[in-house]
C-alpha cells in the first residue's frame, strides 16, 4: 500500500467513525455525551488534516458516503458505547497501516499520534489496554 492510498483509506475511515460516532451520539447522555463529542471533535480533526494532506500530494480526497451501515443496531445507551468502541478498534487498525505505509516523517508523527489517541479512546469506551493497538493479530 503507497502512502497515498494508506491516508485514503485512513480518510475513508474518518468519515465512517464521524456517521457512527454521531448516530450513537444520539443515545447518549450526560457523561457519555461529552464523551462522544470529544471523539466526535477528535475524528473531525483527522478528518480535516487527512484531507489536507491527500490535496498536499496532489490527489482528491475521498468523499464521505451519504450514509453508512451500521455493524449493528443503536436502541439504547449500552448499543451507542459498543458502536463507538468498534469504530474505535477499526480505525486503530486504519491508522496502523498509515504508520507502516507513511514515507514521510510528518505523515507517520501524525499517523502515530491518531493510534494513540484512538487507543486512549477504547479505554475510555470500555475496551481493555493492548500492547499494539490495530494490531490484527
Amino acid at each position: 500500500m503507497t502512502e497515498v492510498e494508506a491516508l485514503q483509506a485512513a480518510l475513508a475511515g474518518e468519515h465512517a467513525a464521524l456517521y457512527g460516532v454521531g448516530v450513537a451520539g444520539g443515545k447518549l447522555g450526560g457523561a457519555r455525551f461529552r464523551d462522544a463529542t470529544d471523539t466526535f471533535s477528535r475524528h473531525r480533526d483527522n478528518r480535516d488534516h487527512l484531507s489536507a494532506l491527500v490535496v498536499a500530494a496532489g490527489e482528491t480526497p475521498v468523499a464521505a458516503e451519504a450514509a453508512y451501515d451500521l455493524p449493528q443496531a443503536v436502541v439504547n445507551a449500552a448499543t451507542a458505547t459498543a458502536l463507538v468502541l468498534l469504530i474505535e478498534r477499526r480505525i486503530a487498525a486504519v491508522y496502523g497501516d498509515l504508520v507502516e505505509a507513511a514515507e514521510q516523517p510528518a505523515v507517520r508523527a501524525f499517523a502515530i499520534d491518531s493510534l494513540l489517541g484512538t487507543a486512549s479512546s477504547q479505554l475510555t469506551w470500555g475496551g481493555a489496554p493492548l500492547a499494539f493497538p490495530g494490531a490484527t493479530a
